[in-house]
């Protein structure tokens, strides 16, 4: 069981965000009830694990619910999701959370040059260490969720953590009917695009300083935020918004929370004023009749890609 909106620390803590604001917003998170919060060993290349092990240390291990990712290369030379690497880089993050056990240990990405019963076998292994509660993926394709799912004598999936937002729907084509069937929850990622869907990008007009798309830490995936029939699609948005007495980012919130089989939506707050705005999306429920308005509004703007694995 974890909150409907977590925290994420990718681009963000030990990184883009300075110290003071990042441990405010993670105060902040604790204090309107977010208890799930997510990272990953790549995150600021190991820093933002640190940050996160400096923060939570004085507080009860049971009162969140932790998570974080390997597969992608480290300082170290490691990468991929080999058998010596899961012992390798758990290791590595449990000494930098300051923890005993990561409540969710995920795979990152796919890893095409191991044999997938190698790093299944592995995970098994550090679940019944009990290093490991459970398993996730992000970014799988259908076919390798099915095999590992199908797998016998090890430990099994219970997330996926996709990319998805109004705009980037690919997961509803396969990853989230499958997952419905094998029992897997969504934990999604980048619900807000960056920040595109909180409407402060507005067409014809300069990026506003101080924001994701300025930041040389935090701007490197925000090509969208310069989508001019885009923006003017989402300041549409507004309007439905503003009839429902929603932030745009809480509108953006509640959509994604929709569907059934998201658990939680990954947030990437800079400042706790924000941690509270997304915080208040949760039990935030989208008539049909909104939901057809969005659609109507966005158009073929609409991204159908599939996992980036």
């Amino acid at each position: 069981m974890v909150s409907e909106i977590s925290l994420g620390s990718w681009l963000t803590y030990g990184g883009g965000v300075g110290r003071e604001r990042a441990e405010a917003c993670v105060a902040k998170a604790f204090e309107v009830g977010i208890d799930f919060i997510d990272t990953a060993n790549v995150y600021s290349r190991g820093q933002a694990e640190e940050f996160l092990g400096e923060v939570l240390a004085d507080r009860p291990r049971d009162s969140y619910v932790l998570a974080t990712k390997l597969f992608w290369p480290m300082p170290d030379g490691g990468r991929d999701l080999s058998r010596e690497q899961v012992f390798t880089q758990l290791d590595a993050s449990l000494g930098r959370l300051r923890t005993d056990y990561v409540d969710l240990y995920q795979c990152h990405r796919y890893d095409w040059n191991t044999p997938l019963e190698e790093t299944m076998t592995a995970l098994t292994e550090v679940v019944r260490q009990g290093k490991v509660r459970y398993l996730g993926f992000s970014e799988w394709p259908e076919e390798k969720i099915r095999e590992a799912q199908a797998m016998a004598g090890v430990e099994h999936f219970v997330s996926s953590q996709p990319q998805y937002s109004m705009i980037w729907r690919g997961p509803e084509r396969d990853v989230i009917p499958a997952s419905r069937e094998l029992g897997i929850s969504q934990i999604v990622w980048s619900p807000l695009a960056q920040g595109v869907l909180t409407g402060k990008y507005k067409p014809g007009e300069p990026l506003p300083d101080g924001t994701r798309a300025t930041s040389d830490a935090m701007g490197g995936f925000m090509e969208r935020a310069l989508d001019e029939r885009l923006l003017e699609r989402v300041q549409q948005l507004r309007l439905v918004a503003d009839e429902l007495g929603l932030s745009m980012a809480q509108l953006a919130l509640a959509w994604v929370l929709r569907e059934e089989n998201v658990a939680s939506a990954i947030i990437g707050a800079s400042r706790p004023e924000q941690v509270s705005d997304n915080a208040a999306a949760s039990g935030v429920e989208l008539g049909a009749a909104t939901l057809e308005r969005i659609d109507e509004i966005l158009g073929d703007s609409v991204s159908w890609e599939g996992p980036a694995s």
